[in-house]
């Protein structure tokens, strides 16, 4: 098993890096607050007090944190990766950031003996609690397969598709669609709710049909209830629509829906949303709707 440092230990790196101790991995965690990194230790894992000592005789380091300036902070920051991995480390970027900014990392990752493979994740807090996440991995084969331990340990759909930069270019994908996807499910309940229907049996059968997703399955009670406790927050939702938004613009690509959906998740956030779960886009339907907030 690897010695393994995890940089970023949120909603979503915590338990990652929990089910990396179950798989047999010796973790060693950093987190700015410190205190999220109780989980890790109660699992079995070790606490470090900066990101140098975290890597120090790691064989891959993990990160899981917001964008792109804090991917680029952790790696090339006076206390960051880069300068002190050892050579020949293999760095498995999990979070979500500008394609660009990933193939310039790991060109400069390469120049310094390191390797580094872009990873972004989908599942949400669930498949991070539950190892069962989707995996979009980019960069060279051989790093992909020196990395399947650890992809097994915290994912379900591992997937290699192409080149670095190519996990972040199919993660902004997701999100397309993902937002899409909880936009149009806002918009159902709000219009199922305004006819007095019964909205718990109506999503029921909704997800029997054509109608039916990974968004509604998790998503839907959650607009029922209006708990949106974050599994993945409007902030961090907007800010890969905004990658989105850049790289298809950079393609010549033209994404209509994607971008009315990118305003009214910046929408959310102007609104004092961002702290919520991308399921409480409901709210911006209920405002735009004229309905009471609840």
């Amino acid at each position: 098993m690897s010695t393994i440092a995890f940089i970023g230990l949120g909603i979503m790196g915590s338990p990652m890096a929990v089910n990396l101790v179950r798989a047999g991995h010796r973790v060693v965690g950093y987190n700015r607050t410190p205190d999220r990194a109780k989980d890790l230790v109660a699992a079995g894992g070790v606490a470090a007090e900066s990101i140098a000592d975290a890597v120090a005789g790691a064989d891959v380091v993990a990160i899981m944190v917001p964008d792109s300036p804090d991917v680029q902070a952790v790696l090339t920051g006076e206390d960051g990766v880069f300068g002190h991995a050892e050579p020949g480390t293999l760095i498995v970027d999990f979070s979500s950031i500008r394609p660009d900014v990933t193939v310039r990392l790991a060109e400069q990752a390469h120049g310094q003996g390191l390797r580094l493979l872009d990873a972004p994740v989908s599942g949400g807090e669930p498949g991070a609690v539950n190892g069962t996440l989707s995996i979009m991995v980019g960069g060279a084969a051989e790093d992909f397969d020196a990395a399947a331990a650890v992809f097994a340990a915290v994912g379900k759909t591992i997937v290699h598709v192409g080149p670095s930069g190519s996990g972040q270019t199919v993660k902004a994908a997701n999100q397309l669609i993902v937002a899409g996807n909880i936009e149009l499910l806002a918009e159902a309940i709000v219009f199922l709710e305004a006819y007095g229907v019964d909205t718990a049996a109506a999503v029921r059968v909704l997800g029997g049909g054509l109608a039916g997703s990974a968004v509604l399955d998790q998503k839907a009670q959650k607009m029922l209830d209006r708990s949106f406790a974050p599994g993945f927050r409007i902030a961090l939702h907007h800010k890969d629509l905004g990658i989105v938004t850049a790289a298809a613009r950079e393609a010549g690509v033209v994404t209509p829906l994607g971008g009315l959906v990118a305003q009214l998740m910046a929408s959310a956030r102007a609104n004092g949303d961002g702290g919520l779960d991308h399921s409480g886009l409901l709210k911006g339907v209920e405002r735009l709707s004229g309905r009471n907030l609840n």
